[in-house]
Parts: structure tokens; sequence; C-alpha cells
């Protein structure tokens, strides 16, 4: 008896019956799960995240200055300026923080923050 014996169990040789005995599984039943799998995999992770990522793409291309927006770290505030990469974000009256566009997490209706 080997040291790993108790771990893993010793496989034991099998006699051959009679000639129609069972045959081992073919090709298309060792892959039948990744036909299943492949697909669920891409309409539950990969198409939601997909269409996510677009969204935000839309939303940022569309801001505007004067826009009220709130970031993904929480700050709340009015846009003043917009740059290529960079906004402007008004927080408090002339209290101005400058953030990546990418930290926008949404963009608030029109006259949310009134006592800006």
């Amino acid at each position: 008896m080997e040291i790993l014996d108790f771990l893993i169990p010793v496989a034991q040789a099998q006699g051959t019956g009679a000639a129609g005995s069972a045959s081992p599984p073919g090709v298309l039943a060792a892959i039948w799960p990744l036909f299943v799998l492949l697909p669920l995999f891409y309409f539950m992770l990969l198409r939601p995240q997909m269409k996510r990522a677009k969204e935000a793409r839309e939303m940022l291309g569309k801001l505007a200055k004067g826009d009220e927006v709130v970031s993904s770290g929480g700050l709340a505030g009015r846009i003043t300026t917009i740059g290529e990469n960079y906004i402007t974000l008004e927080i408090a009256d002339k209290v101005e923080v400058k953030l990546q566009k990418s930290a926008i997490g949404s963009v608030l209706p029109k006259g949310t923050l009134k006592n800006l």
C-alpha cells in the first residue's frame, strides 16, 4: 500500500466483459458542457457589461456645461468647464474641483442642486 492511497483511491482495472461492452463516451459527450456554458457566459456576463459600458460612454459624451452630476466618489455639483479628459465641478460657491470624466457616476435632473 502506497502512502497516498488513503487520499487518492487506486483505480482498479475492471475486466472487459463480452464483445458488447459499453464503449467510451464520444467527443461530443465530452465537450457538450462548453456548448452550454459559452452562450450562458456571453448572455449572463459579457453582454450586460458591454451594454453598461456603452451607456456610460454615451452619458460622458453628452455632458455639457451647467449639468448637475454626482461623481463615483459621491461629490455632487454643477459642471463649469469641460476638457478632453477632465471636468471642473463647482461643489459650493467659489469651490471648484477638477475630476476625470470617467469619475462621473450619474447625471442629475436639472434643478436638483438649487443652492450652489
